[in-house]
């Protein structure tokens, strides 16, 4: 089968990889030309995320450029523990979470992804699709048209193939919160922890990668989308340290040596509409799930689309299928989100409130969360195969 995907970010290169195992001719178009590596700050992979990635056959290069995160801990602005519990696993989970930076994952995957024959194309941005009922034709900004029997929209938050399959599908807004992350070098902080204090204006979020090199970032409360353009190194340091007098961000501000990256975080209203009869939506422009999860479901949903492609009788029944099998899961993670992001909006009263609940959740934080990282992701059969159900 021949397929298109829009977006070369985490979601386009892993279903793309995915769909080469079973056998289809895929050609992921990307808007950008700016090389990989230098695009993104950290963040974190969870267990279940690194399953999918076995599968796919990427886990060890993956490890390879990451920090594995043994525990994550939770602070009052004052330094008091709230909590200590495992990182994005459960506790007698042997595999640890990974930390690394956002354009190193999308290396390895673009490169596992033409090693395995896919094609990839960057300055090409998709601005119109036309289904029949056997193919798509979709049609760039460039004059290029291109034609398969599907299209998967990987293409992030502000997804162009969303409005396609749906003109009236939301659209993200922002979330009333930003993030600047950034690097420092503070000695004698304990490595393979991370670490989340709630802080008067938002939260301050810290992991030390090895003996002396910190990857941190500022989530800020603001009701106002600031404009984070032309802000240099030098004046996201002075504001940020004014933001975060708090002992411990104090400290690593101090001994910051770059700014990594900056960006407001973005929401969206539940997405309804998932596919059409020849286009489908993955990743973060079906479901933007936030809180450390983003890009472990991208590489959930490349799994299970393939899997549901390979055997379903039709690609309209494939995509039927996939959505109904995602779906439940999504939406559990989606309410998740919100009460994440609602607890690291600002205010004296609301970190008091803060506190009292993690107090009294933190004890039940695996019988809460646990279903996350128990996921078994389909195994893919290789070209000619028949589907495996092992999960």
């Amino acid at each position: 089968m021949r397929t298109i995907v829009i977006g070369g970010g985490i979601a386009g290169p892993a279903i793309a990889l995915a769909l080469r195992q079973t056998g289809h001719d895929v050609t992921v178009y990307e808007a950008y030309e700016v090389p990989v590596e230098d695009v993104g700050a950290h963040f974190s992979l969870a267990v279940n995320g690194l399953r999918a990635l076995d599968k796919l056959g990427c886990l060890r290069d993956v490890q390879a450029v990451g920090f594995p995160i043994d525990r994550m801990r939770f602070y009052t602005a004052g330094g008091h523990l709230l909590g200590d519990v495992p990182r994005l696993r459960r506790d007698a989970d042997s595999m640890r979470s990974v930390s690394l930076q956002r354009g190193r994952l999308v290396a390895v995957l673009r490169r596992a992804a033409l090693d395995a024959g896919v094609e990839i194309v960057t300055g090409e941005r998709l601005v119109g699709a036309t289904e029949s009922a056997n193919s798509v034709v979709a049609e760039f900004a460039s004059g290029r048209r291109d034609t398969a029997e599907l299209l998967v929209g990987a293409d992030g938050i502000w997804s162009t193939v969303r409005g396609l399959i749906d003109s009236s599908a939301p659209r993200a807004e922002y979330a009333g919160l930003y993030g600047v992350a950034g690097i420092s070098t503070l000695p004698g902080v304990e490595p393979g922890v991370w670490n989340l204090t709630y802080t008067r204006n938002g939260a301050f979020v810290y992991t030390s990668i090895d003996e002396r090199t910190q990857w941190w970032t500022a989530q800020i409360g603001d009701p106002v989308k600031p404009d984070l353009r032309g802000v240099d190194d030098a004046q996201w340091l002075r504001r940020v340290t004014e933001l975060f007098p708090e002992a411990m961000p104090r400290a690593l501000l101090a001994a910051a040596t770059s700014i990594a990256a900056s960006g407001c975080l973005n929401v969206c209203d539940p997405i309804q509409k998932w596919h059409s009869g020849r286009m489908v939506l993955v990743g973060d422009a079906a479901h933007p799930v936030g809180v450390g999860h983003g890009a472990s479901m991208c590489i959930e949903d490349a799994l299970e689309l393939a899997a549901a492609l390979s055997s379903a009788p039709t690609v309209p029944a494939a995509l039927k299928a996939y959505d109904e099998a995602r779906r439940p899961r999504i939406d559990k993670l989606l309410k998740h989100g919100h009460n994440a992001r609602e607890s690291k909006r600002p205010g004296a009263v609301k970190r008091q409130i803060n506190a009292a609940k993690m107090r009294a959740l933190l004890p039940f934080f695996e019988r809460a969360q646990g279903y996350l990282y128990d996921y078994e992701p389909p195994s893919l059969s290789a070209v000619g195969g028949a589907q495996s159900t092992g999960r």
